[in-house]
Formats: structure tokens, sequence, C-alpha cells
């Protein structure tokens, strides 16, 4: 075996394209195509530079990726494709990878297999080989193969599947140079390469097949075959692949059949043969196994061990609680004592930023205009980085250690009852961070129904946007308990999301296949490009809404509360006073009646973090960095009835409201219809409302 450890990194030869630039070389489209969770995005990201999602768990890449570089002499399109078990598509992400190979836009199809997982990702490189397209093998994660003490013959695995096996370190850039290089040369191959198959003379098929291909079946499967494909070569000559189309056929695949039906096909296709098809690939791959791997061992000792603690039926449910617990301890006690440092740095900057402009003879307004509106809005989101920064880097150890992919295998049983697989979860926690990928990832779900009712639930799943009102509030009203009142934001969240499931399963129950099929990776230790690029993503658009969104809502806000029908004046008879006065009504009964607090949930919409600095803005530019300022505010409130009990509904509310604008986009592009958007978000304010009304009246009753 070739030592992935002795190739080096020669990944530099592949120069990045940069978009509209000219192009006089050859050109070809190389796909990435593999198992969930087997670096394929790690890889496609060593070669174009994109810092694209890469997670220790299956469903990270919803829909095809595309990139451009120069390697070789040969301007190169790379197209990064959802991971799928097979090309047969149950899934919309699955769905996207087969309609993109089936395609005639690919040249050579690179299946990025995980070494240490050969036997279940080969059934797909079988797949990939009957296409009779140019394949391509890519052996990644040869680390973890000889971490287990096992050897892989890399020239008789080749042998066997007629194609190229280049082993690469995606993780580590090394071999990448070899596999372009490999896939370039390799453009037009459609028949193997060489395949020397040990086949005695009694067991040797008598279609002697097995000079051209790699998966040669039972004799009475391969007469079925070729049967079905001259019926297909008489009546579609167009066909490029007879023979896969024909395998599809006796799999009865629902597409297949309904493009390239035939009439006559009684004594040939008399069932379906998709488990006699899959059993006889099976049987070629312990096969392959037999002859290619040595020394093949079980998973690694730590992550059994890991295992039966993690994923015991009734530990993992509160272990999981206290994990959380865990990651939300460090983001209020940590990220509080690195908040003090951004506190002080906005309030230099306000206290100089109204020096300055007094000394230069700004105009009231103006001193205002930049102090009490941008710099009390804007610079009071920037003051919550820390906690942002430490709750994304402690998801980010979590999702690339791969105890995110155990959380949806824990909840199956609890999912199962709600009418969903535990594969419905994912999505959920990926709302945690945000709700925009979250709605996205839905797509990983097989039928419409599941997609639906699981993107109906995901928003209440509390964003890192709300994380500022959690710890405003809590900090403002419950200083002693801030950690644990935020806390059970998050845990409400998902009591919601799953009552409401459930509420919708006994009134219409879903008639579907629950089983959960999903990949429990090895553990692994967190990779430190791959939770830098998490994070700095994270931090990055959480920047980006400051400069944008909360900057122009900050503004925004400052004018329509000192301008109103008489022109600049007094903030009580702005227009954002009366707006917030119109709809005091419908907030007072669950305790929000106080116009301010009504007018910064409706500006919320923009985005949640709004909220925070529009209430910067609305108490008088009242400096929330400030700990003094804020138990000044905190007691100024109670004087006029704003208990801890209304503090708790605030951030009650503000969990299970109307998402941010972003996020009802994105479940209208994904549903493509504004009716259910528009239902969707009823939904939620009916939700947030009713729940928001009982802990009031009966928190006003008990205190």
């Amino acid at each position: 075996m070739n030592s992935e450890g002795q190739q080096k990194s020669d990944s530099s030869r592949a120069a990045a394209v940069k978009p509209g630039q000219k192009n006089t070389k050859k050109e070809m489209t190389i796909a990435f195509i593999g198992n969930p969770n087997c670096g394929k995005t790690t890889l496609f990201n060593a070669y174009t530079g994109a810092n694209l999602k890469v997670a220790n768990w299956p469903g990270v890449t919803v829909e095809k990726v595309e990139g451009a570089i120069e390697s070789h002499g040969v301007y190169l399109h790379l197209i990064d494709l959802p991971g799928t078990y097979s090309l047969t598509s149950y899934t919309m992400e699955e769905q996207v990878s087969r309609d993109f190979i089936l395609s005639d836009e690919v040249d050579v199809i690179v299946d990025v297999v995980d070494a240490s997982a050969l036997e279940r990702n080969l059934y797909l490189a079988l797949q990939l080989l009957e296409l009779g397209k140019p394949v391509v093998i890519a052996l990644n994660m040869m680390d973890i193969v000889e971490k287990r003490g096992m050897e892989i013959d890399l020239h008789r695995l080749p042998e066997m599947l007629g194609v190229p096996v280049i082993p690469v370190s995606a993780l580590k850039q090394r071999g990448l140079s070899i596999l372009l290089h490999a896939a370039i040369h390799h453009k037009g191959h459609v028949r193997p390469d060489r395949l020397i198959h040990n086949h005695s003379d009694k067991t040797r098929h008598r279609h002697n097949h097995h000079h051209e291909f790699a998966m040669v079946y039972s004799d009475t499967l391969e007469d079925k075959i070729d049967a079905v494909r001259d019926m297909l070569h008489k009546k579609y000559p167009q066909i490029y692949n007879h023979r896969w189309h024909a395998l599809k056929l006796l799999e009865k695949d629902q597409e297949i059949t309904q493009r390239f039906p035939i009439d006559d096909t009684a004594g040939v296709i008399d069932r379906s043969y998709e488990t006699d098809i899959i059993s006889q690939k099976y049987a070629f791959i312990e096969e392959i196994i037999h002859e290619c791997v040595v020394n093949q061992a079980e998973k690694a000792a730590a992550t059994d061990y890991a295992d039966r603690l993690l994923t015991n039926r009734w530990l993992s449910i509160p272990l999981f609680l206290a994990i959380m617990a865990v990651v939300f301890f460090l983001t209020f006690f940590v990220g509080n004592v690195l908040q003090k440092y951004f506190e002080g740095a906005i309030d230099l900057l306000s206290t100089g930023a109204t020096a300055g402009l007094t000394a230069l003879g700004a105009d009231d307004m103006i001193i205002s205009l930049v102090c009490d509106g941008i710099i009390a809005g804007v610079g009071g989101i920037l003051t919550f980085l820390p906690n942002i920064c430490i709750l994304f880097f402690s998801l980010a150890l979590l999702e690339d250690s791969g105890y995110m992919s155990r959380v949806a295998f824990i909840m199956n049983d609890v999912m199962n009852r709600l009418g969903l697989s535990g594969r419905a979860f994912i999505p959920m926690i990926l709302g945690f961070g945000c709700s925009v990928p979250a709605i996205m990832a839905s797509r990983a779900l097989e039928n419409k129904t599941d997609r639906y009712r699981t993107m109906l639930v995901t928003p209440f799943m509390s964003c890192s946007a709300r994380l500022p009102i959690y710890i405003l509030f809590s900090g403002m009203f419950f200083p002693d308990k801030a950690m644990i009142i935020a806390y059970s934001m998050y845990i409400i969240g998902i009591v919601v999301a799953l009552a409401a499931l459930l509420i919708m399963n006994l009134f219409k129950k879903q008639a579907t296949d629950n089983a959960l099929l999903i990949e429990l990776p090895e553990y692994k230790r967190p990779s430190v490009r791959t939770v830098y690029i998490y994070v700095w993503e994270k931090v990055k658009d959480y920047l980006s809404r400051a400069g944008t969104v909360i900057f122009a809502a900050s503004i925004i806000m400052w004018f329509i509360l000192n301008f109103g029908p008489e022109g600049y004046g007094v903030m009580a008879d702005s227009f954002g006073a009366l707006i917030g006065k119109a709809v005091v009504p419908f907030f007072a009964p669950i305790g929000l009646g106080y116009w301010q607090i009504s007018l910064a949930l409706i500006a919320g919409i923009s985005a949640k973090e709004v909220v925070v600095s529009s209430f910067a803005v609305l108490f008088d530019g009242v400096n929330i960095n400030s700990a003094t300022a804020l138990a000044a505010l905190a007691g100024t409130m109670g004087q006029v009835g704003f208990t801890p009990l209304n503090a708790y509904c605030m951030m009650l509310f503000s969990l299970l409201y109307i998402p941010c604008a972003a996020t009802i986009a994105t479940i209208h592009a994904e549903s493509h219809s504004w009716k259910w958007t528009s239902c969707s978000v009823v939904f939620q304010i009916a939700v947030a409302w009713i729940l928001t009304f009982i802990v009031y009246q009966i928190g006003s009753f008990w205190f």
C-alpha cells in the first residue's frame, strides 16, 4: 500500500480562476460525488478555496456548488454534489446528484470514497461504473485506515474496478494534483482500463462480460439484462447506455420506467429485481474487500465506548441536555468576561464621538443620530460578539467531532411518535445556528409532507440572532440566574417544536416509513481549519448584518422616533410612538403592552438582533453596554410595571414569533408557495401569542 503520509502536498499547481476571466485553454467538467460525510466538500474546498460548511455528519451539502480552477493546462469546472448513498434517489438532494450525473454536462466523475468505510462506499461506486461514463475513485481518509491498522491493496483494487484509484487526504491536502491529473487523462475513457477477476472456468458466465464490466450478475439476471437492453436499443437507439437503463427497468425505477416504457416485457420484467441486484452487488463488494483489504478492523474502541454512553436509551437525551447546558455556561460566563472589553470600547467610541461632534459645532440632531441612533444601535449589537463566537465555536466542535449525527439517532424514537424520522431533527438542530440553512436542510427529507412539517417548526429553534435578546433581558432582570433563564429559552423552543409536531400528527397521521438510515461517523478530533471556517463564516454574517440591516434599522428607528406629524420633536409624539401605541392592544394581554416594546418587536422582523438595537434607540439612546445604565433602566421600567415576568414574556415571545425576513424568504423559496409561507407566519404568531399569554396570566396570578 502506498502510504498517504508519503505523498507531498501538491495542490499548489491548481490555480483558482476568477469569475468572468477569459479562457483560451481546454475545458472540462469534473463532478465530485460520494456518500454523505465522505470528505467530498472538504476536497472541493481544498481545490477551490471555497469556505463551504463542512461537518462530521450527513446532509451538509443540500445543492450542487460550482467552482473553477486551472490545473495541468486545463480549465476545470468543479461541481460539488450533495451526498448520496446510491443513484436510486429518494430525497431532493439525492435527486440533484442523480440528475446532474446523468446529464451530458459531466466529463469525468470523481467518486470520493471513505477508505475507512470501503464496504459501504463501494455500492455507489459500482452504480457509477455501470453508467458508462469516465470514473476516477478518490480514496479519502487514508489516515484513519492506518490508525486502525488496516491496509488497502492499491494495485488489486483498480484491477477489480477497472478505473484509477487515487489515495488522497482532503484534510491534509495530499495527492490532490495526482487526482486531477488522473481525472484529466481519464476523460473519454468509458471502458474499463483493465479488469482482472479471479474466476475459474466453472464459474465463468456464458456471457463472458467479465472483460467488459466490473460488475457482472448471475446468468439468470444477465439474460434479463441482455433481453431488456436489446428492447431498449431497438425502441430508444439514442440512449447512451442501454445496459444501465435495462438495470433500472428491472429495478422498476419510477423515473426511468416513465421516461422509457417498453410495451412487451412479459416473461422478462415479471417483478422488481432491485433486491436481487443489490444483493449481488454486495456479494461482489465482499469479494473486493476480501481481496483488497488486509487487517480489517472494527470501529475504534474509543468510539464504541463513547456510543455505549452517548447513545444509551436512557442516558442519551439527559446527556444531550447536559452538553448543551455546558455550551451555554461557556457562552455566558466566558463570553461575559470578554464582553466587558467590548462594552468599554463602545462606550469610549460613543463618548469620543459626542465630544468630537460637539467640538466641531455639529447640530444636536446630528449628534443624537450618530450617538443615540447609530452607535447605540450597532454598537450595542457588537458587544455580544464574544458570546456569539463562543456559541458557534462550541457548536462547531460538537459537529466536527461527530456528535451531532448521534443527536438525530437518539431522537429517532421521539420523532417516530410524531410521524417523522430522526433525520427531521437535523434541520431543527441546525436552527440553533441560523434558520435559513436549517430550512434548506429539510430537502434531505424524503416526502413533501415531512419537509413542510419540519419547515413549519424549525423557526421555533432558538437561532443565534435571538441570543442578544436573552443576554440583554436576562442580565437586566435576572442577573443571578441569567444563564438558566436563557437556557430555558432553548429548551422551550425544542419542546414547542416537538409539541406542534405531535398535535399535527394527532390531527393528520403521516403514513410513511419512518425508518432512519443515517451514518454514525467515528468520533474524531475536530479540525482546526473546519472549526475556523465555521466560526468565521458565522461571525462574518453577524458583522455583515451589523453593518447593513442593523445599521439601516438603527437609522430608520431613530428617524421615526424623533420625527412626528409636527416635525422633529419629542419621542412620545413621534411616528414610532404612534405605530407602537396602535399595536399595544395586541401585546397588552401578553405583558408587552408598552409601545416601545411593541415597536422593537415589529422592527425585529427584519432581523432578530434589531430588537436589541431598537431597544437601545427607543429608550432615549440608553447605553446598553453599561451595567449601571441598564440597572437604572430596569428600575425605571419596574416603576411602570415592567417586572421580571414581563421580561421573561418578552424573551418567550421573541423566541416563538415571526422569524426574520431572510427565513421567511427561504420558506417561500423551498415551498414555492406564498400561501404556505403566509400560513406558517400566522401559525408562528399564534403559537407565540397563545403561549406567552398563558405564561403571563398564570405568572400574574401567582406573582
